[in-house]
């Protein structure tokens, strides 16, 4: 995996929490995941009904446990889909206690290239999609020399003719310094345009940093 990025996480739930003149973010709560609330304005959040959601955070930020237990709120059949490889022993392990931490509720599908052709082929109203995650599925791409704009505009298509709820799982890879190689610099320059051009086409984009979300649109 190129530079090092993976996806990580910890276990909580949505709460609001109040500003002043009466403004309310929702953001996540490390606390039991059956204490989920609907979020301001988010109506789709527990039907259902064809929304993307999007989901950014750094390493071990918690998103993809934030992204599981907000999938598992959710009436119908949940699909993960995997696009990690399991290139060498730590992988493989990664891989594993995820699998364990889902339960058997859950369905997996590896989609470590074809991403936008699994999405599109997991469609239906009574299904939740959950996409872990797009920084390794870019590093992917990258690796094996993919068009990445390209890919980019096939999962933006795959994700528009969603039925059910789609939540997708990435890093933010952009708040550190600038990498030292040129090959980190790109593939960070392009893990940005791809997280912009999901977030523009999401019903719903939160910020996971220290185990907390921020909704961001």
């Amino acid at each position: 995996m190129l530079a090092g990025y993976s996806c990580g996480d910890s276990p909580g739930s949505w709460k609001h929490f109040p500003l002043p003149g009466s403004l309310f973010i929702p953001m996540w709560e490390p606390v039991a995941a059956a204490n989920i609330v609907q979020a301001r304005g988010g109506g789709k959040m527990n039907r259902g009904t064809g929304s993307v959601v999007l989901l950014l955070g750094g390493a071990r930020s918690g998103k993809s446990r934030l992204a599981q237990a907000r999938a598992e709120t959710l009436a119908g059949e949940l699909i993960y889909l995997a696009t990690g490889q399991a290139l060498d022993t730590e992988m493989t392990e990664r891989i594993a206690r995820h699998r364990a931490d889902r339960g058997p509720r859950w369905r997996t599908v590896e989609a470590p290239l074809d991403l936008p052709g699994a999405i599109a082929s997991e469609r239906g109203a009574n299904r939740v999609v959950l996409v872990d995650c797009l920084t390794l599925w870019l590093s992917n791409l990258m690796l094996g020399e993919h068009d990445i704009p390209a890919a980019t505009a096939r999962l933006l298509d795959a994700i528009s003719g969603q039925s059910g709820t789609v939540l997708l799982v990435s890093n933010e890879v952009g708040l550190g310094i600038v990498p030292e190689n040129a090959l980190a610099r790109r593939f960070r320059d392009e893990a940005g345009r791809l997280n912009q051009a999901i977030a523009q086409a999401a019903d719903e984009v939160s910020f996971v940093a220290a185990g907390l979300a921020i909704r961001m649109k």
